[in-house]
């Protein structure tokens, strides 16, 4: 693969009409792009947070209508699957790549993370660039920029995931559609690893709570 920055051509994917059109454009430039950063990061992953990490993509295998709005890779520390983990994903809507530490609503220690995540609160504060976006649905691109949010935004986000059946939160950097054209391959890399060594914090947070 000559590269595994994102172009315009990946972006564009997600205004092609039609379920069928929109899979078979993503089959064929994005999932492999894709896997290819799952191979890159999952070994630099692995040494940041001493757990063996896995690769997986997104198939979008149960949409039969809709076309997926956006699609990525995820990092978890099971072969099998990821969605119940505390898991890291890189991806991108239309707009922009995200990278994510993610804790979403299938996890089934859900409470115990949101209890720990408001008990070391200041930690996260000062651990977590202020730069650095916090989003409560993975499914929406809307997310809020840590500087923007005072404590007690950050409390009530974790504070959901104890009392919410659906909370999710997700942490992690945005990058314009913009910004990643202008950048290089290296930049580009250079950039997901960088924040992947901030977000490795929470994931190590995450270690202390008994399955």
């Amino acid at each position: 693969m000559s590269s595994l920055r994102f172009t315009e051509e990946d972006f564009r994917t997600f205004t092609i009409e039609g379920l069928d059109a929109r899979m078979s454009v993503l089959k064929e430039t994005v999932r492999p792009k894709l896997q290819g950063l799952g191979d890159h990061f999952a070994p630099v992953l692995s040494a940041l947070t001493g757990d063996e990490m896995f690769v997986h993509v997104a198939k979008h295998a149960r949409r039969s209508v809709n076309p997926p709005d956006d699609s990525w890779v995820a990092f978890a520390n099971n072969k099998r699957g990821y969605k119940k983990l505390p898991h890291f994903q890189i991806g991108l809507w239309e707009t922009h790549v995200f990278v994510w530490f993610a804790l979403i609503y299938e996890s089934p220690l859900k409470q115990e993370y949101g209890q720990l995540f408001k008990k070391r609160l200041p930690d996260i504060e000062s651990n977590i660039p202020s730069r650095f976006f916090w989003s409560a649905d993975h499914t929406k691109p809307d997310a809020k920029r840590q500087s923007e949010m005072n404590e007690k935004d950050l409390e009530n986000l974790f504070e959901r995931l104890v009392n919410v059946k659906k909370a999710e939160a997700l942490c992690g950097i945005q990058l314009s559609k913009d910004e990643v054209l202008q950048m290089s391959e290296e930049a580009f890399l250079s950039e997901i690893e960088a924040a992947f060594e901030k977000l490795a914090f929470l994931y190590r947070l995450t270690q202390k709570v008994s399955v």
